[in-house]
């Protein structure tokens, strides 16, 4: 019995894990923490599989990600990069998707945690507000004010993209 669970639950780790890291880097902006924090979450998830894997673990390891990454923040009040001008990169084509993802990397480190977050959730994992307040354990007027700086700060880095970040709460 315990090998059929081991084996099941390395057939869901590699089934999902370059999305959940990718999931993990984009809410932390850190590989290497991106890496520690999925490590760490499907430690968790590994620990609970026997309950969990007939349920919806795919949602576990999510929320035991975006807490342990506020819980990060939390502890690691490290000093922030935001003050630095951004770093000029030349891009040939700038609507290239490339370039547009360059730009996008860049402006996304701008963003505090929190933000950076709340943008993840809302529109990469497109949650809804309750959703991304549950699993990032704060309110949902949180979760809309977050987003709403966010935006305004993804609107003054990315102006080329201004038109296209009015987000979903906004009319």
């Amino acid at each position: 019995m315990r090998s059929d669970v081991d084996e099941e639950f390395a057939r869901y780790v590699r089934a999902r894990q370059h999305r959940l890291l990718r999931a993990a880097y984009l809410v932390c902006g850190d590989a290497h923490l991106a890496e520690d924090l999925l490590q760490g979450a499907l430690t968790k998830l590994a620990t609970r599989w026997d309950k969990l894997r007939t349920e919806n673990p795919d949602a576990y390891v999510r929320r035991i990600l975006y807490r342990d990454a506020v819980s990060s923040w939390r502890r690691t009040r490290r000093e922030s990069l935001s003050s630095l001008p951004l770093i000029d990169v030349p891009v040939r084509d700038r609507t290239s998707q490339t370039g547009q993802r360059i730009d996008l990397d860049r402006a996304l480190a701008e963003l505090t945690p929190k933000q950076r977050a709340v943008v993840v959730l809302r529109f990469f994992e497109d949650r809804s507000e309750l959703e991304a307040a549950e699993a990032l354990g704060v309110s949902v007027g949180t979760v809309k004010s977050q987003t709403h700086a966010a935006l305004g700060r993804l609107r003054e880095l990315l102006p080329d993209f201004a038109p296209h970040l009015s987000g979903k709460d906004q009319p």
